[in-house]
């Protein structure tokens, strides 16, 4: 079924066609979340929001077949006025901790090695400018075509590709300097 399909079944009040639209879309609100903050502590509360707000305002779509640039917008919109608001100065208790998270005790060597090359691609991914950072994680979370990310991102494919590749060479000049080797991410 297609989006517009869904958005004209859930405005009729059709049981499952939102929950549908939230499964197909979440993983992309989450991606414009956590590339706008930059910060993975807050994602999945504002990813949340911004579907609970789409869903209030799903009769104002006025093209239920661009429900995925719309809803990607609103998520863009609950970022920002998070940003203007005092939570965000508020951090969780947990987020202040400066010990790692506990791993479960079967993990090899290699494993602990992955998780800390993982921590350090994150970090300097959440470091990247936002146009960078945004396609990059949306890219790689969504596994989307050029063509799509363009049209949730409001922009041309050839942009899109223009920024994944200045995005991928930031961060093999940043992992590079950090790691004294030249190993691609």
């Amino acid at each position: 079924m297609t989006d517009a399909q869904l958005v004209r079944e859930a405005l009729q009040g059709g049981d499952g066609a939102y929950e549908q639209l939230v499964r197909r879309w979440s993983p992309r609100v989450m991606a414009v979340c956590h590339a706008r903050l930059g910060r993975a502590d807050c994602v999945e509360d504002l990813t949340q929001e911004s579907l609970l707000r789409a869903l209030r305002s799903l009769a104002s779509l006025s093209e239920p077949e661009k429900f995925g640039p719309w809803v990607c917008g609103i998520a863009t919109r609950v970022c920002l006025d998070w940003l203007k608001s005092r939570r965000r100065g508020d951090v969780e208790f947990s987020a202040l901790s400066d010990q790692q998270p506990s791993w479960p005790a079967k993990e090899s060597g290699n494993d602990v090695d992955r998780l800390e090359e993982i921590d350090r691609l994150m970090s300097e991914v959440e470091k990247l400018p936002l146009p960078h950072r945004e396609v990059l994680m949306l890219y790689y979370y969504d596994d989307l075509t050029y063509a799509q990310l363009g049209e949730v991102l409001n922009v041309s494919a050839a942009t899109i590709n223009a920024r994944l590749t200045q995005a991928r060479q930031m961060l093999r000049q940043r992992l590079g300097a950090t790691q004294g080797d030249h190993r691609q991410p």
